[in-house]
Order: structure tokens, then sequence, then C-alpha cells
């Protein structure tokens, strides 16, 4: 069995119009929200073994604060190839996935991350700034996740804690 937790980014600062959108930083809400979020993973579980995110600002700055908040005992890693990708590019990262890892944690952004929601589970779901998706595959190894074979355990979302 193996659990990917995807979580979009929280709320980003638009701001200053003139960062490039990679350097875009966390807003007030967004702030608030990643360490909420982090909480109700450390209630809910299931505690990430791997976590890779998105090397972009916000997606740093929300698994940051995910991590601290979860209290959680693994070290990052950053993947560019995360940062616009389409589900196809995404699907290549979750299949790449250390099998040594039952639970695993990828931060990113949308619509990819809406996307994949649907292409592994069937069905479509909104991924508002710091939702967190749960799926299970009844697989043992992340090279064989496929289409519509996830189950969507848990979404949880700041407004819904």
């Amino acid at each position: 069995m193996k659990t990917l937790l995807l979580l979009r980014h929280a709320k980003s600062d638009w701001d200053d119009q003139s960062l490039p959108d990679f350097d875009r930083p966390l807003a007030d809400r967004g702030h608030r929200d990643a360490p909420r979020i982090g909480k109700a993973l450390a209630k809910h579980g299931p505690a990430p073994d791997l976590i890779i995110s998105s090397p972009a600002l916000r997606a740093t700055q929300t698994t940051e604060a995910v991590v601290a908040a979860a209290q959680l005992d693994v070290v990052p890693q950053f993947d560019e190839r995360i940062y616009g990708a389409g589900t196809a590019g995404l699907m290549k990262v979750i299949r790449g996935l250390s099998d040594s890892a039952n639970s695993a944690l990828v931060v990113g952004h949308n619509p990819g991350f809406e996307g994949l929601v649907a292409r592994l589970t069937g069905k479509a779901q909104h991924m508002p700034t710091a939702g967190l998706a749960s799926i299970e595959f009844d697989v043992q190894s992340w090279a064989d996740v496929e289409d519509g074979k996830g189950k969507l355990i848990r979404f949880l979302t700041p407004k819904t804690l």
C-alpha cells in the first residue's frame, strides 16, 4: 500500500507585479494556512516518509511551514520538474519515487495538481490553495501507480479545518 499526499502551495502574494512567477512568496493568508494544514496532517496522517516540493518560493515556504507545524523529521527534497508540470510530468515524478517510502508528500501547483487528482482517482476535485489530497494505491511500487486506481481517502482545506 502506498499513500500519496498532494499539497497545493498556500496562498501566494501578488502585490509585487515585478516579481517573476517563480519568486512569488506566500501572502499573509498563506503564512496562516500552511501551518494549519501541517497540524491537520500531523493529526490525520499518515506522516510522510518522503517529501518532494517544487522549488518555487511559495511552494518551498509552504513545505517549510508544514514540516515545522507537523513536526516531521523528514528533510524535503526539491524537484524542478514539479514547477509548471502537467499531469504527464507529475506522473513521471510519482512513478519515480523511492519504494522505501510508503507515504510521500508532494508539494506543487495548479492546474497540474487538480488534473493529477482527477487522473489518479477518476474524480474531479477542486484544489484550492493549501488543499491536501490523500490518495491510496494498492501497489508495492510507485512505478505501478496507474490512472484511475487511486482512492481519495481524505481531502483537507484550510476552510474545512
